[in-house]
């Protein structure tokens, strides 16, 4: 660790320099990096302007969901049991879990991804942005006591951050 004061390299940990005496308790403690707080990130997921999501029953079967996707373009419907969030379908799941077999008399409850990864309105697209990325998502509903609001995916991001930049 070298001393601010005089410049001579002394072992880490030292808590005097060895030679001018020079205070270097807590020099070599690790400080925060910068944070990035900018206005983009900082942002509610409100600002994303999101629509409504398709939502389906956990007792529909994986065609209706397949015809429901593709009747509406969308990439993902969300299930639920009453009003409450119990899984996620998406376009992934139909292609890996689906693809090649019948779809008919398949219960989408056995084909979903239960308990999904949640947002809640008041996140920031910081907060979304991490989940995606740490999961590996591309859809992550939002919720508020556990029912779903809307559906946010990294299109949705990746448009809003672009149209903000410029």
């Amino acid at each position: 660790m070298r001393c601010p004061q005089c410049g001579f390299e002394n072992l880490v940990g030292s808590d005097i320099c060895d030679n001018c005496g020079a205070d270097l308790a807590g020099r070599d403690t690790p400080q925060p990096a910068t944070t990035f707080r900018g206005p983009l990130l900082g942002e509610h997921l409100d600002e994303l302007e999101v629509g409504a999501p398709e939502i389906l029953d956990v007792a529909a079967d994986a065609a209706e969901a397949v015809r429901r996707m593709h009747d509406n373009g969308t990439d993902c419907v969300l299930i639920v049991d009453g009003d409450r969030l119990v899984g996620i379908f998406t376009d992934r799941d139909a292609v890996l879990k689906v693809a090649g077999r019948p779809l008919e008399k398949r219960p989408i409850a056995e084909l979903m991804t239960h308990d999904p990864v949640v947002l809640r309105h008041d996140d920031t697209i910081a907060v979304a942005i991490n989940k995606m990325a740490v999961g590996g998502f591309r859809h992550i509903p939002i919720v508020e006591n556990s029912r779903p609001t809307g559906l946010v995916s990294a299109r949705d991001v990746f448009r809003h951050l672009a149209e903000s930049l410029g």
